[in-house]
């Protein structure tokens, strides 16, 4: 009999029964690439729902206790897919904690306790594998462990979060406010009831946090990215945007200061059309990479779904294959690199800017405007455009100047 590699399945939802077909559909390629034999033996059942019928299909046993799925000495993987932090961390750290390799799409759990779970994993001699964490089924976090390992990398930006850039699609071509967008995005179900982790940022800090330390090695936390959501975003914003040449998009950045230290943001950015991540719509994400020695490359594809993601967390499991047929255990990453952290509100750059006040004179507009892409409005009082260099710092600082100063919107502009 050859090699196997059994499977532990946690959740049986949309990606772990997408995890059961993609495996049964790859069996024997899999098989053929890597001489193992790859297949869930074993997943819990919450008793709240009947799961019969998935396990028969696909042949496998179900029980109502994790525990029984830790301490199966046939067991050689626990996969992962129930998300959150809670119950997840308790049962990834003891499946690692009896020497069990750990797949996981969960880039909550990874993004706040990484470190933790990979320093469980490497005292038991185990693999702790994420692919599907960052871009869904987007092959990223191994592309920057792997093709970027002789190269440097300068910045990483990357459009992260289907939900936020399906909902600023709409608000672009269709010309919907934002309450319509996310009731929309809510009915196809891109967002949640509470899209809070979408349209905050925050579910693409979490991504951040994971790419950061993919990119430049640099161990961060979601408490270290500057994160603004697209919440209350106006219309008339993205269509003055436009107007000037740009596109509007949620963009979570990591990259290289001409110091050499290190910012990490999530916000709305003005993006120049002629820019790869412009073209990116709906629900898809895109992930645009700046180094030494490649330069610019992009990769792209859906940011989500059944059948994506559980591409990439059986991708995962072909690499654990092969790592068997060698008898080799690797873990994900290992590039460490200390690097100094800046912020972003002091970095230099270019902003949109616009907002009302009765101060603004037609004729005699803020010298900080480069007068080229700035729109007064005298009807509305309102001054819409892009600054010259400055840091979001002095920005705050001259806007206060003006003192009856409302609906303030800034973003940031990503260079050419």
């Amino acid at each position: 009999m050859g090699k196997q590699l059994n499977i532990g399945l946690l959740g049986m939802g949309v990606v772990g029964s997408g995890v059961c077909q993609v495996l049964a559909e790859q069996k024997e390629a899999i098989l053929a690439r890597t001489g193992v034999s790859v297949q869930i033996t074993k997943a819990l059942a919450s008793p709240y729902e009947d799961k019969s019928a998935l396990a028969a299909k696909y042949g496998f046993a179900l029980t109502n206790e994790a525990n029984e799925l830790f301490e199966d000495e046939t067991i050689d993987v626990i996969v992962e897919l129930i998300g959150k932090i809670d119950p997840a961390k308790a049962f990834i750290s003891a499946a690692l904690e009896n020497k069990k390799h750990v797949v996981t799409a969960n880039k909550d759990l990874i993004a706040t306790h990484g470190p933790e779970l990979l320093a469980i994993a490497e005292k038991a001699g185990v693999s702790l594998y994420y692919e599907a964490s960052v871009g869904g089924g987007i092959p990223i976090l191994r592309t920057l462990s792997t093709h970027y390992l002789p190269d440097t990398i300068t910045g990483i930006f990357g459009i992260v979060n289907g939900t936020t850039n399906y909902m600023l699609t709409k608000m672009t071509e269709d010309g919907m406010t934002y309450e319509d967008a996310l009731s929309q995005a809510q009915v196809k179900g891109f967002a949640e009831s509470d899209p809070t982790n979408d349209v905050d940022g925050i579910d693409a800090a979490y991504k951040m946090v994971i790419l950061t330390k993919f990119a430049f090695g640099k161990t961060i936390y979601v408490a270290d990215v500057a994160t603004k959501g697209i919440r209350g975003l106006a219309v008339a914003d993205i269509k003055q945007a436009q107007a000037i040449g740009y596109e509007v998009k949620l963009i979570g950045a990591a990259q290289k200061t001409v110091d050499g230290s290190l910012t990490v943001s999530v916000g709305p950015v003005l993006v120049p059309k002629n820019h790869a991540l412009a073209t990116i719509q709906n629900e898809f994400n895109g992930i645009f990479i700046e180094s030494e020695g490649i330069d610019q490359s992009m990769v792209y594809g859906p940011g989500a779904g059944s059948r994506p993601t559980a591409t990439s967390v059986v991708a995962d499991l072909t690499v654990l294959a092969k790592n068997k047929s060698f008898g080799i255990v690797e873990p994900f990453l290992t590039f460490e690199k200390e690097t100094a952290l800046a912020s972003v509100e002091e970095v230099p750059s270019r902003h949109y800017v616009s907002f009302s006040s009765q101060e603004i004179k037609g004729n005699a507009l803020p010298e900080w405007f480069a007068f080229e892409q700035t729109v007064f409005n005298e009807a509305e009082q309102r001054i819409a455009g892009i600054t010259n260099l400055m840091s979001e710092k002095e920005l705050t600082e001259k806007l206060a100047t003006y003192t009856d100063a409302q609906d303030i919107q800034i973003m940031k502009v990503m260079e050419e």
